[in-house]
């Protein structure tokens, strides 16, 4: 490999406009593709075979209309007085007219639902008040039909006298027969007005019951409203008919656009997330100063603004073509809104650096005399080896992502494998050819007159001068580097998973507006209401499904922390029904958490009805699980794959060890600051986190896979000058030191890059770059400067000779990697002279 980049950069130098123009006309081929293949991003996150999963399932099937995504639009008055009659009036016309809009299937009033609902309330009032007028009424015929019993038994008592009087005279009772007749037909009157009154009674008794159910169901309801009681505040719910997975960002844009088409005077308008969150922007203002200060950085390291540019130059070409590439390919392949900003905040952070590591190179053998071609193929062959193997290490790790089986993660692992592909191909051959075309130039005259004016011997005398550190200092360095890390981390211990809300949003954000004015005018809950559906049993007519829906209800209503439960749909075949339900809490609490999941445990109600749980805040919760189940298996086979690939490296078994249990610390320390900031609010006005919440479901995952690549970048570049200083000859204490303050300074401006470009994403209003952007910043930072500046070199003391063991039988069979190219330079020998 060593040998190819030396001819690779050897050809790159001398031909340096046929690789330029080579790398422009693949930029061009990446922005054909984007153009012809970009097909939008999609701010939803899923896993397939969820319990939500499950359910949406159940529903697209038997009631396909509550199974598309939903939004809400928030209307507020501006004087916090209630809604005027021609306020209501516009956004009731907004309201009808909205429902033309794509992918709209329906758009609720919410002036006509409250109004649906006062009149289902006043109906109950008003059916009682009717129930009971008319049980006095039939009572009272009750009475009198009593009363004309008695006067009807009265007169058949006289006449069965008259005629038990007549035959005892032998007289005929032919004459009582007319009278009988009469009686007979009085007591038919008599016997079919009881059995209507008796009818009359047990309609009542149906119809207080039936009412009464209705009511009870009702009375679930109460803690739900769509208009504020101040009358200041209103939501509209907005239906799609598409799921929110395959709902099109334009679909969304238009209805933001149809709501703030026609303003009303003295009403703000402010729209959900499901609705307003859309593909946050790549680059911000943020992300163009992180450069800037990786800019300054390199001037400081390399000395003059030419070279300080060409590793900028170099990353944005890098970062333009992955991330044009992997859009391209979004018609094909869902993708997450985050995908392509993860491209290029490696892009950025691994193309600077990669290209840094040759041109630092190259520049050192300049100011040696080296001639400029020689030296640019000699720094591709090993500065460039070193950069392929790290960079090959930080692809493998993202790659593995595919293993955790969630798609969206699959997909933003190879999106960002794809772009430090790109920055490695970029480094080993655009760097090359931008350094044979300036020759000298990258040189600045001070330092050429220092190179000049330098002493050999003097610089030899330096060399000598280092000396190991003591044994008390690496003994309190492991200690006090140890605890901090482990104080640091101790936050993880209480770290929850979960998805953004609104209220995480920026604070001058639509979505942080619907959110916060839901939450003051309808409760917490209002923002994460849950879907309940129940499953029925086969054969109910609709009294008996009508019962079983109360049943569900009375259950749900005992459930501690649920505000209200109304029913929303019943099947054709009275098999499915659903329920929205309103938790006491916002949809990230540990309480609407707590109820999720206990929903899910109740038993099957009256024995054979099972309950299902979806809704956004169900959703967020089968998510987060489902990524913290796939993060240690992850964690073992990134670390494992690692591992061995270290042990190639450095043909030992301790060194990959001290890397791997490095990464460990600082990897949980990263977690830990992390759910300070933005879980528990630390620092939050710092940050921008105005709301603590949960911690990104996915920003675990992620962080293993991207830091524990860098970190062994610098693992990389540090440990391989200790071996090779060992190698040839020096005490194991003292090479140990020789290798650090030979890689230490090119180690410390790279992590300085990082965390620059990186940092910058810090800024950005969506919570979801902010907080990755923190973690990976946070991340470098621990790695490189505790662990891997403090942290390693000591232990590495502490073991002297002993860090190198690698049993002789693995020694044998372990390839023998030149990762810094030293058999190249035995090969390649640069002939140094004065500088020019």
């Amino acid at each position: 490999m060593a040998e190819l980049l030396h001819r690779l950069g050897s050809f790159a130098a001398r031909r340096a406009w046929t690789v330029i123009v080579s790398w422009f006309v693949i930029l061009g081929i990446a922005v054909g593709g984007f153009l012809v293949g970009f097909a939008g991003l999609s701010s939803s996150f899923d896993i397939p075979g969820t319990a939500s999963g499950d359910v949406i399932a159940e529903l697209e099937e038997q009631l396909p209309d509550f199974s598309g995504a939903s939004g809400i639009v928030v209307f507020h008055t501006e004087d916090d007085g209630a809604f005027t009659d021609e306020q209501r009036a516009e956004i009731a016309e907004l309201v009808e007219s909205g429902r033309d809009l794509p992918d709209v299937s329906d758009v609720i009033d919410p002036f006509a639902t409250d109004q649906q609902l006062t009149d289902q309330r006043q109906q109950v009032e008003d059916g009682r008040t009717q129930l009971a007028d008319a049980r006095p009424q039939a009572e009272a015929g009750e009475v009198q039909l009593d009363a004309g019993q008695a006067q009807l038994d009265a007169g058949q008592a006289q006449l069965d006298a008259a005629r038990s009087q007549l035959e005892a005279r032998g007289l005929p009772t032919t004459a009582l027969d007319a009278q009988q007749a009469q009686l007979d037909a009085q007591q038919a009157v008599i016997d079919d007005q009881r059995q209507q009154l008796t009818d009359g009674l047990a309609t009542i008794d149906e119809n207080e019951a039936e009412l009464e159910r209705g009511a009870e169901l009702l009375s679930f309801a109460d803690g739900i409203r769509v208009v504020s009681e101040d009358g200041a505040t209103a939501i509209v719910n907005v239906q799609f008919s598409e799921p929110r997975l395959e709902l099109a960002q334009e679909s969304k844009d238009a209805v933001i656009e149809h709501f703030e088409s026609e303003p009303i005077e003295g009403v703000e308008v402010a729209f959900s997330t499901d609705i307003s969150q859309g593909v946050p922007e790549i680059l911000g203002v943020g992300e163009v100063v992180g450069v800037a200060i990786a800019a300054i950085v390199l001037v400081v390291v390399l000395g003059s603004i030419l070279a300080a540019s060409f590793p900028i130059v170099t990353a944005l070409v890098g970062v333009a073509i992955g991330a044009m590439a992997t859009l391209s390919f979004s018609g094909l392949v869902q993708m997450a809104s985050v995908t392509p900003i993860l491209g290029v905040m490696l892009g950025l952070a691994v193309g600077i650096d990669y290209s840094l590591f040759i041109i630092y190179r190259h520049r050192r053998q300049l100011l040696e005399g080296a001639d400029v071609h020689e030296s640019i193929g000699l720094a591709n062959g090993t500065a460039g080896n070193a950069v392929v193997f790290a960079g090959a290490t930080v692809i493998v790790a993202l790659l593995a992502l595919n293993i955790t089986g969630v798609p969206f993660l699959g997909v933003m692992g190879t999106a960002g494998a794809v772009s430090v592909a790109v920055a490695v191909l970029i480094a080993v051959s655009l760097t090359p050819a931008l350094l044979g075309l300036a020759k000298y130039r990258i040189l600045s005259k001070r330092a050429v007159a220092r190179a000049r004016a330098a002493d050999p011997d003097a610089v030899a005398r330096a060399s000598r001068s280092v000396r190991p550190m003591s044994t008390l200092r690496a003994v309190l360095t492991v200690v006090v580097a140890t605890v901090a890390l482990l104080v640091v981390a101790i936050p993880a211990l209480s770290m929850r998973l979960g998805l953004p809300d609104g209220g995480s949003e920026a604070a001058d954000s639509s979505a942080y507006r619907a959110f916060t004015l839901t939450e003051e005018s309808f409760g917490a809950g209002a923002n994460g209401p849950l879907l309940v559906t129940a499953s029925l049993p086969a054969g109910l007519d609709d009294d008996a499904a009508l019962d079983a829906q109360l049943s569900v209800a009375r259950e749900l209503m005992a459930q501690e922390d649920v505000v209200a439960v109304a029913p929303v749909a019943l099947s054709d075949d009275n098999r499915l029904t659903a329920f929205q339900v309103i938790p006491a809490e916002g949809p990230s609490s540990t309480s609407t958490e707590t109820l999720v999941r206990d929903l899910r445990d109740v038993p099957p109600i009256d024995g054979d009805i099972t309950l299902g749980v979806a809704g956004q805040a169900a959703i967020n919760i089968d998510i987060s699980e489902g990524l913290a189940d796939v993060l240690p298996l992850y964690l073992l086979v990134v670390v494992g794959l690692s591992f061995l690939i270290m042990v190639m490296v450095f043909r030992s078994l301790l060194v990959p060890l001290i890397a791997t249990a490095g990464f460990v610390l600082s990897l949980f320390a990263t977690y830990g600051a992390v759910t300070a900031v933005f879980q528990w609010g630390w620092f939050g006005e710092l940050f921008g986190v105005h709301n603590p919440g949960p911690i990104l479901s996915f920003l675990p995952v992620i962080l293993v896979g991207i830091l524990f690549g860098l970190a062994m970048d610098y693992q990389l570049f540090l440990a391989s000058g200790m071996r090779e200083a060992w190698a040839h000859g020096a005490p194991a204490r003292l090479a140990v030191a020789q290798g650090f303050r030979a890689g230490r300074s090119v180690v410390i401006a790279a992590a300085l890059i990082m965390v620059a470009v990186f940092s910058g994403f810090i800024t950005s209003e969506s919570v979801i770059i902010k907080s990755m952007g923190l973690g990976l910043a946070l991340g470098v930072l621990f790695d490189a400067f505790v662990v891997r500046m403090l942290l390693m070199p000591a232990l590495m003391h502490l073991l002297g000779q002993a860090a190198w063991w690698l049993p002789r039988w693995l020694d044998r069979i372990v390839p023998n990697v030149d990762v810094e190219g030293a058999a190249l330079e035995r090969r390649h020998p640069v002939h140094h002279g004065h500088v020019s």
